[in-house]
């Protein structure tokens, strides 16, 4: 009985694991994000689309440029079966 909870939990962690895509994300799909456009990141997007279409998903450092100040952000993108979806988060 008291192995129940253990066992979910190994269950939920492997569940929560990141898979690629089921169609590989293109360029284009990557340059209509506005990804470049809306922030300042280092990394080319052939980078960015290998990383993508091997573990669904890429985590970036960048800048965001508001009101001529730059704020430094962590930049998640995911795969998602119905596209890129872009979230980020402060430093």
């Amino acid at each position: 009985m008291r192995y129940i909870p253990i066992l979910l939990l190994i269950m939920l962690l492997f569940s929560a694991c990141s898979l690629p895509p089921d169609k590989p994300v293109t360029r284009r799909e990557l340059n209509l994000t506005g990804l470049y456009q809306r922030f300042e990141i280092k990394e080319s997007p052939e980078m960015i689309l290998n990383a993508l279409n091997r573990n669904g998903e890429v985590i970036l450092e960048g800048k965001r440029k508001i009101r001529g100040k730059d704020f430094p952000v962590y930049i998640k993108l995911l795969a998602t079966s119905e596209g890129l979806e872009i979230l980020d988060y402060d430093k």
